[in-house]
């Protein structure tokens, strides 16, 4: 089979696309033919060596990845032969998703939807349940006004959509006249550029005179991050969720004071204090996603071009999630 493999940390193009061995499942697990990889921001900091947050820098050569959609092929020797044929979704415990075949435990399985294509559901997985946790803590109420940074991500483009839905008026922050456009798309009821270095002022004359942001869902952190915080409304919620820019957005006590805000630190056990397993908050956006209340914008790549996703995830030009797809 074919995957793609990094032998040295470093840039996009030691992603190199080869022959590997056909991986053989173990225990409690089974092998799954690959027809959708899922494309994590985090992996292109772990491609250079660097460990983030509790995910340790790999050992090499590796296989990155953690999320696939397929069919099973094979079963490990405890497992029933019924899982064979079966169209499924699910986690890898470290890594192994960008290849043709991949080994996944059946307990971080779930069957995928007739209806459901394997791209949307590898969208979901982590990315859909992410968003769908990030709602759980902030807790947005109808007429409220929610800010969602990158809101033409992965994440932000389902918040977007869930927000709208249940009557939150949207600001979107977007990089670049496309995202912008895109998270109008989305349902953005106020789209902007957080490329101009004057977007404040643009959300305040948005929203008028004596209206501010209740909720922010910040991703993106460094200064857009700082400059969301200074929008909120006093007593409002700040949902901290990761720092795309390379920096977490720096908050002090007396930030939080000031505001007389509520300041939460959403991903690992706080995103699952509501949800109570990340397997039932993925079974949950997995069946949106089927039901259509969710539909993930989703940026399609050959397996074989890991390293272009990398690059253009990087450096931002990526649009939802990134998905790799095996030639066959």
């Amino acid at each position: 089979m074919y995957a793609v493999r990094l032998h040295e940390f470093g840039p996009p193009g030691n992603l190199r696309y080869e022959r590997t061995a056909v991986p053989v499942p173990g225990r409690g697990a089974v092998r799954v033919d690959v027809w959708a990889s899922g494309v994590h921001l985090i992996e292109t900091t772990l491609r250079t060596g660097r460990a983030v947050g509790p995910h340790p820098a790999p050992v090499l050569p590796v296989v990155l990845g953690g999320e696939v959609a397929g069919v099973v092929n094979a079963v490990g020797p405890d497992v029933d032969d019924s899982w064979l044929g079966r169209a499924v979704v699910g986690t890898l415990a470290s890594h192994g998703g960008y290849a043709e075949q991949a080994v996944v435990a059946i307990d971080a399985l779930h069957d995928l939807p007739g209806h459901l294509d394997a791209e949307t559901a590898v969208a979901m997985v982590t990315t859909g349940a992410t968003a769908l946790g990030l709602l759980d803590i902030a807790q947005p109420a109808p007429g409220e006004v929610a800010l969602v940074s990158s809101a033409a991500g992965g994440v932000g483009a389902l918040l977007v959509q869930a927000l709208r839905r249940q009557g939150t008026v949207v600001v979107g922050l977007a990089g670049g006249p496309e995202k912008v456009r895109q998270a109008r798309s989305s349902g953005a009821d106020i789209a902007v550029d957080y490329r101009n270095r004057h977007w404040p002022d643009a959300v305040r004359t948005a929203l008028g005179s004596g209206r501010h942001v209740d909720v922010v869902f910040d991703g993106v952190g460094g200064t857009w991050g700082r400059q969301a915080f200074d929008l909120l409304a006093p007593g409002g919620t700040f949902v901290l969720h990761g720092w795309a820019s390379g920096t977490a957005t720096r908050l002090t006590t007396d930030d939080i004071i000031a505001r007389a805000g509520t300041v939460t630190w959403a991903l690992g056990p706080q995103l699952l204090r509501r949800a109570g397993t990340m397997h039932h908050l993925q079974a949950r956006a997995i069946r949106a996603a089927a039901d259509g209340v969710l539909t993930p914008l989703v940026t399609r790549y050959p397996l074989s071009r890991a390293g272009d996703a990398h690059a253009d995830l990087e450096n931002r030009r990526a649009t939802g999630k990134v998905i790799l797809v095996p030639q066959r």
